[in-house]
């Protein structure tokens, strides 16, 4: 028994590989699947041989001229057949519903965003805004809901992958908000929701997973401060799905107010809000809400801080010694090979460099602190749709290939219970 349940796992494995390798190819030759993804040409033939029954990949001829010396038909091409299903992918911030819808190939075929009013959505509420904006979306695009097989759903603040709900975030006014069981019991597809820095760090290993594998942490400092972890070649994220609450880990007890209501938060001290308040000399216990920050304030405190700006130079130095302080606990923790900084404030950070290599130092031994790369990207809102793409595929694939094996092994049954005693 145990030897088959290693060859399904493996038979699995083999086919969830060919996808993904069409997935970033696009069209190409059995004997260029074999060549990128190492299997043998007797296993990749058989696997696409599956596909291709399952009306998974396509089979074209390529167009490709051929040399004098070519003899026969040409070289036969595969790829993924666009049609076969289709995913949603949902991101959830402040007062905005993005919605992407994704062929099988992983093409974005369609795009929109649909405004709600982040200030009255609640528990009771915003299940019903989400699952018409979904409806309007795929009526728009001339989608049966039949055809949609994946809904993945990212969100700002702390989620809660096991129950499926957002726990809190600064997008609503109350807490546990459901997503993943209305949205399958209106959509009867198959429905995850994670958190959104989660989806950047999906996206960076999808993208370039020599680089990004293994063990590696993403800081997001935007609106909020998120984090996602890879760790030993798997995206974390704790028992309930809350892991890695980088923004919301106590910085200095009793400080600064934050916007999820607690004081001392790392995000009230690196977030928008808390750099403007910084700068402005408001009191640490300003309601964030009343701070008129956003893309507009930081982009006006960056100007005053390239101007020589005392003030803005200061709150963003201070700002960077916070942060050095997180990372070295990230570091003293997971020990990364890698450390990724990205969101809108990177912008800032060539003002906040020292200050983080200083609360580095004050907080970590050299020997720790030089253990690790330090790669700080240009925000980019693309990287969580990214990450949704790919996880939603790899769950899709999955939820194919399982689908494909238990048909196979009740075909016996069903010819045996149909034989004539």
């Amino acid at each position: 028994m145990t030897r088959k349940a290693d060859r399904d796992q493996i038979r699995r494995q083999n086919r969830s590989i060919v996808l993904q390798a069409l997935r970033r190819g696009g069209s190409m030759a059995r004997i260029d699947l074999g060549q990128i993804t190492r299997l043998s040409p007797a296993t990749v033939t058989a696997i696409t041989s599956d596909l291709l029954d399952q009306g998974l990949i396509l089979s074209l001829e390529s167009e490709e001229p051929k040399t004098p010396q070519a003899r026969g038909r040409p070289r036969t091409l595969l790829k993924l057949n666009p049609d076969a299903a289709f995913i949603i992918g949902a991101r959830l911030s402040v007062n905005n519903i993005d919605l992407s819808l994704v062929d099988f190939a992983g093409e974005v075929v369609r795009e929109n965003r649909t405004k709600f009013d982040s200030a009255a959505a609640d528990a009771s509420s915003f299940p019903e805004i989400l699952i018409t904006a979904i409806s309007n979306f795929l009526k728009e695009a001339g989608v049966q809901r039949g055809r949609v097989q994946e809904i993945g759903i990212a969100a700002q603040g702390v989620v809660e992958t096991e129950t499926g709900q957002v726990a809190w975030s600064p997008a609503f006014a109350g807490r546990k908000i459901p997503i993943v069981s209305p949205l399958q019991d209106a959509f009867g597809a198959q429905c995850y929701i994670s958190n959104d820095t989660n989806m950047i760090t999906e996206a960076l290993h999808w993208s370039d997973p020599n680089r990004y594998s293994g063990t590696f942490a993403v800081i997001m400092l935007d609106y909020g401060v998120g984090m996602g972890l890879y760790l030993n070649n798997q995206l974390f994220s704790g028992a309930s799905g809350t892991a890695a609450e980088f923004g919301h880990a106590n910085h200095i007890p009793g400080g600064a107010l934050c916007r999820c209501g607690k004081r001392g938060c790392l995000e009230a001290y690196l977030s928008d809000y808390a750099l403007v308040r910084a700068a402005t000399h408001l009191p640490e216990d300003t309601d964030p809400m009343t701070i008129r920050a956003g893309v507009r304030g930081l982009a006006q405190l960056l100007e005053k801080a390239a101007s020589g700006d005392e003030n803005a130079l200061k709150a963003f130095h201070e700002a960077g010694r916070v942060l050095g302080y997180g990372v070295a606990r990230v570091i003293a923790m997971i020990d990364p090979k890698r450390l990724v900084l990205t969101g809108a404030a990177m912008r800032a950070f060539s003002f906040m460099e020292k200050g983080m290599q200083d609360g580095l130092e004050e907080a970590l031994v050299a020997d720790l602190r030089n253990n690790f790369s330090l790669d700080v990207m240009p925000w980019n809102e693309d990287f969580i749709r990214s990450g949704l793409i790919a996880q939603s595929m790899e769950r899709l694939d999955k939820d194919f290939l399982g689908a494909a094996e238990r048909t196979a092994e009740d075909a016996p049954r069903r010819d045996n219970a149909e034989m004539p005693a």
